[in-house]
């Protein structure tokens, strides 16, 4: 059962201790990145699992906590507001619900009961010419047998250099329709004929182009039907995009509150630069654009807690857009009244701007979002 008001309360609160006793200097913060090059930290992720906290929204027959998205979302929320390093949280949780909507009995105790005793499963959708194009993906799976030798690239693979499996999306039809003869399944890393190889963005380490050349696994791994993937990515999206949503809602909090404090101890003609109020205004601005953000995301996600049967792809894009450009939006100001400082690695804007910048593109561009958001409307 998702938690209720109370519980949730006390949860996030736990959630911030952690972050604060395990990232509250930015010391701690580099020992856990080395150095500010990764995204994700085994260590840390390893403690949120043995808390019971990787598998809050999963069920307990699985060893899960038996939450809601809404708890879900309270815990990424928190986690990214604390600057923690688990990028692969939000990955896994994904995959793992894809298990739980379309997985087998034994696929679920594997891989969610993996999921919630600490392993990382990262998702392969994207490839070199099939980004928001997804449909036209060429990476393939051919039959033979009880396996499946799997073909081609995937590329933008958050945290495959992390991951124990990985959810692939592949065609194993060729003459299928556009949006048919597509099939998901597991893949365990390492396995022969899988490799990794890391490609640098200003966020460090956080992506992967992963090669598949004659790579073999058992028929079983599929999810799902063969060759029905298509709707089952669609129906995975929503989930998707709600919870990076909360994450960004996380970092944008971060973000404002950063420049805030700054505003407040920075002076100059004798007081402090947030007296002024063309400063005041804009963080009035922003304040009140965050506060959307906040409801939206938490009122959806107890929506969807309460109608799971609902379908909400249209304000799944909402919250998923509106977030992504508000933390933009307010690293980007952040940037602009914290003047000179923000371009220097002292303060933390400079990093929090290089984190949200990308936040408009992946898990869907704002584009994308606009145009599922348009096309509910009969547009």
């Amino acid at each position: 059962m998702p938690l209720d008001a109370g519980t949730r309360k006390d949860f996030a609160e736990a959630v911030r201790e952690f972050a604060e006793r395990e990232c509250g200097t930015r010391e701690r913060r580099v020992a856990h990145t080395g150095g500010e090059t990764e995204a994700h930290s085994p260590g840390l992720y390893a403690k949120l699992a043995e808390l019971g906290w990787t598998g809050v929204a999963m069920p307990e027959e699985y060893g899960g906590g038996g939450g809601g998205l809404a708890d879900a979302c309270v815990l990424l929320e928190e986690l990214a507001y604390g600057q923690v390093p688990v990028f692969a949280l939000g990955i896994s949780m994904i995959a793992a619900k894809a298990v739980e909507k379309f997985g087998t009995e034994q696929q679920r105790e594997d891989l969610i009961g993996g999921f919630c005793r600490g392993e990382v499963c990262s998702v392969a959708m994207s490839e070199p010419e099939a980004g928001s194009d997804v449909g036209s993906l060429r990476c393939r799976a051919e039959r033979h047998g009880d396996e499946f030798v799997l073909n081609g690239q995937k590329t933008w693979i958050s945290c495959a250099h992390y991951a124990d499996r990985m959810l692939l999306v592949c065609r194993t039809d060729s003459s299928a329709a556009k949006h048919q003869g597509i099939t998901m399944l597991t893949v365990p890393l390492p396995t022969d004929g899988v490799t990794v190889r890391g490609i640098d963005t200003l966020g460090g380490r956080e992506v992967n182009d992963v090669y598949f050349t004659d790579a073999v696994v058992p028929a079983a791994n599929v999810i799902g039907e063969v060759g029905g993937a298509w709707p089952q990515l669609m129906a995975g999206l929503n989930f998707e995009r709600i919870t990076c949503a909360a994450i960004f809602l996380g970092k944008a909090r971060r973000a404002f509150d950063d420049t805030l404090a700054y505003l407040k101890q920075r002076t100059q003609f004798g007081r402090p630069i947030g007296s002024f109020q063309v400063l005041r205004h804009r963080m009035a601005d922003l304040a009140t654009e965050l506060e959307c953000c906040r409801e939206f995301v938490h009122g959806l996600a107890a929506r969807v807690d309460t109608e799971p049967e609902v379908q909400r792809a249209r304000e799944a894009s909402m919250a998923k857009l509106k977030v992504t450009e508000t933390a933009k939006r307010i690293s980007i100001e952040g940037m602009q009244m914290f003047g000179g400082a923000g371009y220097t690695t002292e303060f933390d804007i400079e990093r929090h701007l290089r984190g949200n910048i990308i936040s408009t593109v992946f898990a869907g561009t704002s584009e994308i979002q606009r145009e599922i958001i348009a096309s509910s409307y009969g547009l």
